[in-house]
């Protein structure tokens, strides 16, 4: 997996501006990095000079690489579970999981690393799924799902079916004939993974 993003250098004065921008700066290139290398091959160097920081100030904000990471998944945990609104239906929800994916590539390159490379702090990442899992479990009570899957199993195969694009970027190629990277590409999968899981839920490909 290779980044070609470039480095950033900090124009003059930067350095002082406020610490938001700057840990900000630091979460930005470390998404990147760790999604290029995984966790352990990324050095905290790299992810000071891609941010333009001292390395330093890596472990004044975050507490080192380990604290930078549970930060990250901290983040990566709350966007999801704002997309898992119960109120918005099963279909709409992994579509949104399709697109962002596909919008940030390097975060969706981090979780792959997370589940190939050894060493990855899991970052409160079991509670987390847990949690979705009961989230779904609550929608097949609520009639939106068939009361002979298991909830666990499913949330394995929406998760396998939203990444598949940035898992299997040749596979996909090699079955579409069309770009896995494009927007095109993503818009049009999203749109169809959706109507899989409408008719998995009684509603039908409509829409």
């Amino acid at each position: 997996m290779v980044d070609h993003q470039t480095r950033r250098s900090p124009a003059p004065g930067e350095r002082k501006r406020d610490p938001e921008r700057t840990k900000a700066r630091i979460v930005e290139a470390a998404i990147a990095e760790f999604g290029a290398k995984g966790y352990a091959a990324t050095r905290i160097s790299d992810i000071a000079d891609r941010a333009g920081v001292n390395k330093q100030l890596i472990s004044y904000y975050f507490g080192g690489k380990e604290g930078l990471y549970n930060e990250i998944a901290r983040a990566w945990h709350q966007r999801g579970g704002e997309m898992m609104d119960p109120d918005q239906p099963l279909a709409d929800v992994v579509a949104s999981f399709v697109m962002t994916t596909a919008e940030q590539r390097a975060q969706g390159k981090l979780m792959v690393w997370a589940n190939l490379a050894d060493g990855t702090p899991e970052s409160g990442d079991a509670e987390f799924m847990r949690g979705q899992v009961a989230r779904l479990a609550e929608r097949q009570a609520a009639g939106e799902l068939p009361p002979d899957i298991d909830p666990a199993f499913l949330m394995l195969v929406l998760m396998a079916a939203a990444s598949a694009p940035l898992v299997l970027p040749q596979v996909a190629r090699q079955i579409t004939g069309e770009d896995p990277e494009s927007p095109e590409f993503a818009r049009r999968y999203a749109d169809q993974l959706a109507r899989v899981v409408r008719h998995l839920s009684g509603g039908g490909a409509h829409g």
